[in-house]
């Protein structure tokens, strides 16, 4: 399997779920890694991770066509 890369960040769950939702319509496999402590779920964040091939891709499509 190929590496791994971030192509989004946020501290709301619902945001990264959108995005992941949006990704893998457009045909990009997309995963959430999520960074939150899990016991005061206040420090750290969540993390959308595509294939390092499609990154580009990804990143144009979370900059051009999602909007919070």
């Amino acid at each position: 399997m190929s590496k791994w890369q971030k192509v989004f960040e946020s501290d709301s769950p619902i945001r990264a779920e959108i995005v992941k939702g949006v990704l893998e319509e457009k045909g990009i496999r997309a995963v959430i890694l999520n960074k939150k402590d899990p016991v005061y779920k206040i420090h750290g964040s969540i993390e959308v991770m595509v294939s390092a091939d499609e990154a580009i891709r990804a990143i144009n499509i979370v900059d051009n066509e999602i909007s919070f």
